[in-house]
């Protein structure tokens, strides 16, 4: 019998041989156990509590550490994780998001997709996963809010992409959507911008995330939806 005829066989062996050498983060894709703890350990939702989840990548991770004072004694979960595309986010909307009993939802997402953090995507796919969210939170009876991506003249890390151009394109389809919808739509992008599509010098430590000041402005702005939605119930 000649060795190609083993040759499947041999192959499916190598394939089964390095997937269970692999380790098991390395399968973990969406980053499904980095809240699992503290979702666990949510009580339930208070009769008169209004919770709210923050959903993002670094930006919205690093509100908590930087501007405490948005989040202290308050019901508003951070489920931020740095580095993440919109893909990644989706998939673990369910667990971070759904099955957290909140009455809002704030999705700010999109800047690692248009930074090509996990390869190119178009920017219609980018606002489809945003939409998705959008919707998986307002059929479970959650109010989302579609709020714009934040404005980069460009990325520290990565050349090529252009979002100063890809930003505010994906905005207006990201805020058309929400006037469709009737969803609200949170433009931090308009305050925000120093006019020529990045962020003011003073809201940023890198051109993209923000710093301490950036943090009260988005706090500021949110907090003020939040002050909108709860006026309306």
């Amino acid at each position: 019998m000649s060795i190609i005829m083993h040759r499947p066989v041999f192959l499916l062996s190598a394939f089964l041989l390095l997937m269970t050498h692999l380790p098991i983060h390395a399968q973990e894709w969406a980053a499904f156990d980095r809240y699992a703890e503290q979702n666990q350990a949510l009580p339930p939702v208070a009769e008169d509590e209004v919770r709210v989840v923050f959903m993002g990548d670094s930006i919205t991770e690093g509100w908590s550490a930087s501007y405490p004072e948005f989040f202290e004694g308050k019901p508003y979960i951070n489920r931020g994780i740095g580095g993440q595309v919109t893909a990644q986010m989706l998939v673990r909307f369910r667990a971070d998001v759904l099955q957290l009993d909140p009455d809002v939802v704030f999705i700010m997402a999109g800047t690692n997709d248009i930074a090509e953090n996990q390869g190119p995507v178009a920017l219609e796919t980018v606002a489809g996963h945003i939409q998705s969210m959008a919707e998986l939170a307002s059929i479970n009876g959650i109010e989302p809010v579609v709020c714009s991506v934040l404005p980069a003249s460009h990325y520290p890390w990565r050349e090529g992409p252009d979002p100063a151009t890809d930003i505010p394109r994906l905005n207006a389809m990201l805020a058309s959507y929400a006037k469709r919808m009737g969803f609200r739509y949170l433009d931090y992008f308009s305050v925000m911008t120093d006019g020529a599509a990045g962020l003011q010098s003073e809201l940023t430590t890198d051109h993209v995330h923000l710093s301490i000041a950036g943090y009260r402005k988005l706090s500021e702005l949110a907090g003020a939806t939040l002050d909108e939605i709860m006026a309306s119930r």
